[in-house]
């Protein structure tokens, strides 16, 4: 039989291979009905539930037209915490592309996920990402 952890662990990987397939409502699934999702240190107040941290998420991701989880993910869990490191890639239509790397906090309570915080290095999008995008993304945080 396996830990807590590992079972923690198992949950979390659903996520990111349902998040890697942009598989919105595979997401929603493993995410608690109080969920609560932040890219720490960009503006708005993140999401809550799960239609509410899918509709943050989409904000960066639909527009995008390729999207991938690259190799080479760390995890590590401690009772209800798991902790992944892993990089994504982004291509935009107009030809840009960044590899973009996160340390993804996520919080378990009975089997499904109720914290996720990403911490990122910001200004690696901010510089390289297009100026369609990110005036799209900053309008949909901030409700304007």
């Amino acid at each position: 039989m396996g830990s807590l952890e590992d079972s923690n662990k198992q949950v979390v990987s659903q996520y990111w291979d349902a998040l890697a397939q942009r598989d919105w409502e595979g997401m929603k699934a493993l995410l608690t009905d109080d969920a609560h999702y932040t890219d720490v240190g960009t503006p708005g107040p993140g999401g809550t539930g799960p239609d509410g941290v899918v509709a943050r998420v989409k904000i960066g991701l639909e527009p995008l037209e390729g999207y991938e989880h690259l190799p080479g993910t760390n995890m590590i869990a401690e009772g209800d915490l798991v902790m992944t490191e892993h990089t994504e890639r982004w291509s935009f239509h107009t030809g840009e592309v960044i590899d973009h790397s996160f340390v993804s906090v996520t919080q378990l309570r009975d089997g499904k996920i109720c914290r996720w915080h990403d911490y990122s290095n910001i200004p690696n999008i901010t510089d390289n990402a297009p100026a369609w995008w990110l005036e799209h993304i900053m309008k949909a945080a901030t409700g304007g």
